[in-house]
């Protein structure tokens, strides 16, 4: 991959939205990288992959895949078979394998209270859509993010659908199995428990892991200079410097 473009492309979770990597953003562009932070519609698992994909279609060059929270259920579905994805980065993510629902995974060790803080109501489209109480948004999801700026996060949250957290990963081989991957992940993550987080991240065989102690959910926002770290580490595993 040497002299080849790189694109980092950002994708966010439930109950978040592209600004929500700012921090990351900043620090990458002050590393001259190029970076696009993408609207995650929160729809559906396969819904969101596919305009993943097509975001990815029309970027040049090499795509190293960034996904916080459910956006690691949408990158590992995108980058299935996708020649242009060099490598994956977890955020306090889902890194799912065949069949599995971010709901599924996140009961599967004790220390996730998401579902408490969580309200529902239908939308005409069918179903019902789901989002953090402002009551439990700050306690919930970003705890270590001072409360003014909680508040502004609870406010411009995007509200995701009951189908897109409960539904299986749809592609038989998760692209962890053939993409080099690392996760950051915190060890007060009270949406993924952390024990999770680690069984994910030795599940794919992670080429890097950084745990932040004391962190939320909402790491990006939070510590984005650990994440930010992640990020260059993939990035130069994937691109080879220039002679």
């Amino acid at each position: 991959m040497t002299n080849q473009k790189l694109t980092v492309v950002l994708v966010h979770g439930a109950f978040a939205e592209s600004a929500s990597w700012s921090g990351v953003v900043e620090r990458l562009q002050d590393r001259f990288i190029h970076v696009v932070a993408v609207a995650n519609p929160l729809r559906s698992v396969s819904g969101d992959a596919a305009y993943l994909r097509d975001v990815i279609a029309g970027i040049d060059g090499t795509v190293v895949l960034v996904g916080h929270s459910y956006g690691g259920m949408v990158i590992t579905d995108a980058a299935a078979g996708n020649d242009k994805v060099a490598g994956l980065v977890y955020v306090c993510a889902f890194a799912p394998d065949h069949g599995e629902s971010a709901f599924e995974l996140s009961n599967r060790f004790p220390g996730g209270t998401l579902g408490r803080a969580l309200t529902a109501y239908p939308v005409t489209s069918g179903g019902n859509e789901l989002a953090i109480r402002p009551d439990a948004f700050h306690h919930q999801f970003a705890a270590d993010v001072p409360p003014a700026r909680a508040a502004l996060m609870c406010a411009t949250q995007r509200p995701v659908t009951e189908t897109a957290l409960t539904a299986g990963l749809p592609t038989d081989v998760p692209a962890w199995t053939s993409i080099p991957s690392w996760f950051v992940f915190s060890d007060e993550d009270r949406t993924i428990p952390v024990a999770l987080h680690r069984f994910m991240a030795n599940r794919a065989g992670a080429q890097g892991v950084r745990e932040v102690s004391g962190a939320s959910h909402a790491l990006s926002v939070s510590h984005p200079e650990a994440v930010t770290a992640s990020i260059l580490d993939a990035v130069d595993a994937v691109v080879e410097t220039p002679a």
